[in-house]
């Protein structure tokens, strides 16, 4: 069975707080391939603020607010090298504090899933019926650009979601 490093109950104080700005960064990528700054810094600020009361300690708190900055560099080499847009890069970056170090490997492995799944859906989606749903979505018309919001969100909710519901429990 699946256990997370991120406490139960940080993940389930994060959940309402950071899904609507997964959702948020998903349609727009998928409406205008761009995530704005606006919510990169309500998802940077969402740890800062909420995490300063529900992390276990301060040495947590502390280290996890390391992982900004790091994101963000990471971020920023692979949009240096052409791999991921701007706001894909902020977004990672932002979202960085609020995963535990130790679930980097099942973040991995959510994210690679969500890559694939939302390619395919994606994809399929452009060339059906369904693209008239939304016929002025700019991911449609992109070429081979693809609006990775859309999979980074679902990443961070999904694990979050899992955190609360698989995480670690609350000590003491």
């Amino acid at each position: 069975m699946l256990h997370l490093a991120i406490p139960a109950h940080v993940a389930l104080w994060f959940l309402p707080f950071v899904l609507p700005l997964c959702y948020a960064a998903a349609l727009t990528d998928l409406r205008g391939m761009r995530i704005p700054n606006c919510i990169n810094d309500s998802l940077g600020l969402v740890y800062i603020v909420v995490g300063l009361f529900v992390m276990p300690t301060w040495a947590d708190y502390g280290w996890q607010l390391l992982h900004l900055p790091i994101g963000i560099a990471f971020g920023f080499l692979f949009y240096s090298a052409g791999m991921i847009g701007a706001g894909d890069a902020k977004f990672a970056g932002a979202a960085a504090p609020l995963v535990a170090f130790a679930d980097l490997p099942a973040l991995m492995m959510i994210f690679s899933a969500n890559l694939l799944a939302g390619f395919v859906t994606h994809r399929l989606a452009k060339y059906s019926p369904l693209r008239r749903l939304a016929p002025d979505w700019l991911s449609w018309s992109v070429g081979s650009k693809f609006p990775m919001g859309l999979c980074l969100g679902a990443t961070l909710s999904i694990y979050l979601i899992l955190g609360a519901l698989l995480g670690s429990p609350a000590a003491g």
